[in-house]
Parts: C-alpha cells; structure tokens; sequence
C-alpha cells in the first residue's frame, strides 16, 4: 500500500546516518525533486523548459527560502512553476523534519526515538522532551500566520487586481513568513521589481513588515510568547531574540535613512512618510526577507556595506532565516562587554552565559565568515563585477536572505554554482553541514596540561 511504503520511507531509523546527515540530506532530496519539476515544459510560461543549472539555482534558492533568482518568478515560470516553488518555499521554511512530521502524522505513523533525536537537532532544542508538540504547533503557527497575513493583503489588493490580488495575496504571504525574497510583481512590471511600487504604501510596509519579522524570530520565540504574555516571564534566549531584533532594526533604519536621504538614486525623491517607510522595510529585510522597497543597485557603498553586516547577523535560531542568528549577535556582544569591562563572566539579564555557549558561538561567527570571505574570493575570479557587489551577493546567499544588486542573473556557471553551495550552507547552518561531512565524531578522552599563550 501506498500508505505503508511512505512509512518505510519516513522510518529514519533504518537510516544508518547521523542527525546533522539526516538533515542535511533532506534538504538536498528537497531541492533534487524541486529542480526536476522546474526542468519541465509545464512549469514554464513558454513551454522552453528551464536548464539544468537555472533549475537547480531556483529550487536551491527556494528550499533555502532565499530568494535570488536568476530569472523573474512572476514572469518566466508560469502558475504549475510558481506553485512548486511556494511549496518549495512552504517545505523549505517549516524544514525537512517538520514536513516529514507532518506527513507521519497524517498518515498515523508513530515518531520514533532515533526521528526524535533529529528533530531536535532541526529545532535547536536542548532537550528531545516535546519535540513532536513543538513541531506541531510550529505548522499550525506557521499556517495561521500565513493564512491571516494572505487574507488581509487579498483584500487590499483585490480593488486593483482582482482575482490575481488573491492569488497575490496568499502566495506572498507564504514568501514572506518564510522569509523568502520571492515575489511575483514581475508579471505586472515586466521585470524584477520586488516591492518597490508599494515604498509608501503603509498597510503593505506593515504587513510584509510584520510577517518578515514574526517569520524571523523563531517558533520558540513566539511560542514562548504566546505562553508568557509578559517580558518579565520570558526565557534568557527570547528575550536575547526580541531585544536584539528590535535594536538592530531601528539601527538599520536610522542608518540606511541618513546615508540614503539624499541619494537621488533612491529615496531622495521621496516625501517623509516614504522615506521613513523604505528606511525601516530595507532594515527589516536584512533579518533574512530578500524584499526591497528600493533598488538595492542604486544605494550607496556604505549602506551596501552596512547592510552586509545585517544579513550575516541574519534571523533567529527555529526560524525561517539564516546567517550566524541574533542570539550569536547578543551572546558575542555580551562577552565582548565583558571582556572590555574586565569580567570573567559574560551577562544577559541577570543571567550568566555558560562559557560552552560563547565558544560555539564564536566557533560559528568564525566559520561563517571565513566562508563568506572564501566565496567572496572565488567570485572575484570567475566574475568581472565590483568587489562590493560580489560581497553583498555572498552574504545575501549566506544569510538566506535574497537581496541582490542585480548581478545574480548574470552570474557565470562558476559563479552560481558557488552561490547554490552558499545558500545551501546557509540554511542546513555551516556547523550542521561540517559535522554531516565528518565521518566519524569522537570525544577525546585524553585531557592535556592547561597551556598560556599571549593574545592581542
């Protein structure tokens, strides 16, 4: 029976491999059945099937709820292609384990220990103790959010489009949840334009806005929330995320709207509201949405270069985003201060930072841009393109994010290929995907002299 054989195929743990293989293989099938649907005459408005390599750059960029694009979604692919790449989207957002979840579920097959263990791992949890109830409620978040967000934007665009307003409505509600750069305007404009007829638009700001930002935060996060109600009764890591979040957007929208107020490229022609609105949406689009409000070619090298800060900062951990996660941000900079006030211990809110915890997130801060600094190079080899711009596009992919100067469509092979390994990273997470790639993980037994070394 069919039911039987998607069991066996769910039952992981027949699986002789490790979580972090489980995980990343699973979002690599993810992406391997995503490119072969693309592939086909039927997912293309002209019937000329997509190549191989374009194929693959989609549905990596989608499974990893990126957002570059090599060629215009709302106008290349046609409404077969634009729905395997929201449910590229959709998988993609939720995570492999949450989707296998779900299916075992409907199917009523029972989560074993071994899948346990993985979906732990997918989650960031600490412990596997409710596991399976978190990742319920996350699809059923998940889908309130998107369905409430689609509705409202439905309705606000019905009076201009439509029918395709509702069609419009749902499909970017998912993108943006999932904070994925995604967009279907194109179909109207002609070309790649993101959001940008809508910079003072005010319900669509706050809209897209606030479901970039709930995508961003975390399942956890918002869980705890729900559970809480008050600040107070927060857990240390939701209040890192929130507080985090919330300075890093109104530092982005007070920077981007000094070094952009009078770029005539952008938003000097503008009036206040607009000019406020477009500050505070490229802000909030770092967190790892890939929208803009603006053409992100025409800004500055300074607000190019600030905003590759904010992308490799990136979302929160359980969330649909990447980059190193605000909650390394906040663990760095309080061992940081730390170090500059001459304490032994770093500190959040009363609370001290176990030292095991400032090492991995230095580990990973480490990793990260050693990676984003390895691709940055290889691209200035294969690419004849700014140095800035080949930056901006590294930490775009890195960060899930999705933002581009324009540049990605015109990418050699080689320089694809590389950004399709950089999404591909970003997403699984550079720690996740270096211990999949290990063959063997041992603990030493063996505890050496404590040795001195001189730093700085």
């Amino acid at each position: 029976m069919l039911e039987d054989r998607i069991a066996n195929l769910l039952d992981i743990s027949q699986w002789k491999l490790t979580p972090y293989q489980i995980l990343t293989l699973g979002f690599a099938g993810l992406i391997l059945i995503g490119t072969l649907l693309l592939m086909t005459p039927l997912a293309s408005a002209t019937g000329q099937p997509l190549s191989f390599l374009d194929a693959l750059f989609t549905a990596t960029s989608a499974v990893c709820v990126t957002g570059l694009a090599v060629v215009d979604t709302g106008t290349y692919f046609s409404v077969f292609g634009q729905l395997v790449i929201i449910s590229l989207i959709q998988a993609g957002g939720l995570g492999f384990m949450a989707m296998a979840t779900l299916m075992a579920i409907l199917i009523g097959k029972r989560i074993n220990f071994r899948e346990r263990l993985v979906m732990q791992e997918a989650l960031n949890q600490l412990t596997v103790s409710g596991v399976v109830r978190i990742t319920q409620h996350l699809i059923k978040i998940t889908l309130l959010i998107e369905f409430i967000g689609g509705t409202i934007l439905a309705i606000h665009w019905y009076a201009d489009l439509g029918l395709q307003g509702i069609y419009f409505g749902y499909w970017h509600a998912v993108s943006l949840f999932c904070n994925a750069g995604f967009d279907l305007f194109g179909s109207i404009t002609g070309e790649f334009s993101s959001a940008t007829r809508y910079v003072d638009d005010i319900l669509v700001n706050l809209v897209f806005s606030l479901l970039i930002i709930l995508g961003g935060i975390g399942f956890t996060v918002m869980a705890d929330i729900w559970t809480n109600r008050r600040f107070s009764k927060l857990s240390l890591h939701s209040k890192a995320v929130l507080v985090t979040t919330f300075v890093l957007t109104v530092l982005g929208t007070v920077v981007i709207f000094l070094l952009e107020y009078n770029n005539v490229n952008t938003m000097a022609g503008l009036s206040w509201k607009g000019k406020l609105l477009a500050s505070y949406f490229q802000s909030v689009t770092t967190r790892s949405a890939g929208w803009d409000t603006v053409n992100i070619g025409q800004l500055t090298d300074a607000t190019l270069f600030f905003m590759i800060l904010l992308m490799f900062i990136g979302a929160s951990p359980t969330s649909t985003g990447g980059g190193i996660k605000t909650s390394t941000a906040a663990v760095l900079a309080a061992a940081i201060w730390a170090l500059i006030r001459g304490r032994n211990d770093a500190e959040l809110f009363e609370r001290r930072i176990p030292y095991s915890i400032i090492y991995k997130a230095f580990s990973l801060m480490l990793i990260s841009a050693i990676l984003v600094i390895f691709v940055t190079m290889m691209l200035s080899i294969s690419e004849n393109q700014p140095f800035l711009k080949l930056l901006f596009e590294t930490a775009s992919a890195f960060g899930t994010v999705g933002l581009s100067t324009g540049i990605t469509s015109i990418l050699t092979s080689t320089g694809k290929l590389w950004l399709i390994f950089t999404m591909f990273a970003g997403r699984v997470g550079p720690v996740t995907l270096a211990l999949a790639l290990a063959l063997k993980h041992r603990k030493g037994n063996i505890q050496y002299p404590e040795g001195k070394m001189i730093i700085g």
